[in-house]
């Protein structure tokens, strides 16, 4: 089954504030078409092409992660069983390799809800730690590298005092354990600092052979691989976790760290649900449209983040092999849920939209429905069913309309 989609939908531009040399013109996202999916049946997709494909994206995008790092190390360092006035058993767990002790590791906070036993747990990255997450007044402060925000109020790459809670809006975890799930996050920066020398201090020179001298090459994993590694630890731990239901882990990721969710997700099988909230160029949304953020923007921008031969395809998107909704198809059958925001047009949101679309052929070798219909729906209207999709109301951030969404989806495919 050939795929002779174009990504020319409409004639109309959307509205956006101009950036110099960034499109935000339907008219002119061009028309090149897609790599073929090549679909055949159920049978050979699991075990010919899939392969193929999650081959293509080790090889021409994120990198391919190492699997013989070593085993990972769990100590709970921290267990307080009134959380949130009682609502939640609150656990840290640091998570260590010791065959590689020049990683500092990382600090895992988990959340159970107390009125469940084995709850269903989400799991995803923060941008500012577990005391941005959390309002708890006693949750660590970190300590380490974090970019420069004023609004965050990190100040010479540190944490303040100021910084708790300032994230806690996109981790709404009374509302998350009143619905009887689980959360488990750790700091992205934990595994490695997000800045083009990052990797020096973090996982991926601990773990190579030539650590901070290492010259990385084409297929070798970016940070955004790494930090999908650190998804995959923190699963192994909820494995052991009486709490947890570890057969009902949903990956959870905004932005670059939904990028970052797709890429775990679609390695790691033990994520039932994966979860990608407007993560754009790079993540959800179609490379091959030139629309908002580009291929050759965002590697200029954020090299790190990919396997060096990414960077290849900057301004020739075409000549790529893979697409973003050949990502999307590799969660097959697995529930897979894409959100995109009314005004963030620099992700894409109908890029994000087609990717759910044009993997939805795959979802059908398997007797599943993907987002069943065919043009993006109006803003605040989720849609699909083993594909789901929304575009809210609202700038690009995580909202508890979208953790609505994710969690209706939750419940509906694992009471199925």
């Amino acid at each position: 089954m050939r795929t002779t989609l174009f990504l020319l939908l409409t004639a109309s531009a959307l509205a956006q504030t101009p950036r110099p040399g960034v499109n935000y013109d339907e008219a002119k996202v061009g028309t090149d078409p897609l790599p073929d999916l090549k679909l055949t049946t159920a049978e050979d997709w699991t075990q010919k092409r899939r392969p193929e494909i999650l081959k293509l994206f080790e090889d021409h995008v994120y990198g391919k992660t190492p699997g013989d790092i070593g085993a990972p190390k769990f100590e709970v360092t921290a267990t307080k069983t009134d959380a949130l006035g009682g609502l939640a058993t609150r656990k840290f767990i640091h998570i260590s390799l010791p065959s590689h002790p020049a990683w500092p590791g990382m600090d895992v906070m988990l959340y159970t809800p107390n009125a469940i036993k084995n709850a269903p747990c989400f799991v995803g990255l923060s941008f500012g730690g577990n005391h941005a997450v959390s309002t708890e007044a006693d949750v660590p402060l970190s300590t380490r590298w974090m970019r420069e925000s004023k609004d965050k109020n990190v100040v010479d790459h540190r944490a303040t005092e100021a910084t708790r809670g300032t994230e806690s809006s996109r981790w709404p975890l009374e509302m998350i354990l009143k619905r009887g799930f689980a959360v488990a996050t750790a700091y992205y920066g934990d595994i490695e600092p997000d800045h083009a020398d990052g990797w020096k201090e973090g996982l991926r020179a601990a773990v190579s052979k030539d650590g901070a001298s290492t010259i990385w090459k084409n297929g070798e994993w970016g940070a955004i691989g790494a930090w999908s590694w650190g998804l995959s630890r923190i699963a192994d731990y909820l494995q052991t976790d009486p709490l947890v239901d570890g057969k009902h882990l949903a990956v959870i990721g905004h932005s670059r760290l939904g990028k970052t969710s797709l890429w775990a997700g679609v390695q790691d099988p033990r994520f039932g649900i994966i979860i990608s909230n407007d993560s754009g160029e790079g993540g959800a949304a179609l490379m091959r449209r030139d629309f908002g953020e580009t291929t050759a923007i965002i590697t200029k921008a954020f090299p790190h983040w990919f396997t060096p031969n990414y960077s290849s395809y900057a301004g020739n998107a075409a000549a790529c092999p893979v697409d973003m909704h050949m990502l999307i198809a590799l969660a097959a059958p697995r529930p897979i849920y894409i959100a995109s925001a009314a005004d963030d047009h620099w992700a894409d949101q109908k890029g994000e939209f087609l990717s759910g679309k044009y993997a939805s052929p795959v979802y059908a070798l398997f007797g599943k429905q993907g987002v069943v219909v065919d043009a993006q729906p109006a803003i605040d209207t989720p849609v699909g069913d083993f594909i789901g999709y929304h575009m809210r109301t609202g700038k690009h951030d995580v909202t508890d309309f979208d953790w609505t969404q994710f969690m209706n989806f939750a419940a509906r495919h694992w009471t199925k």
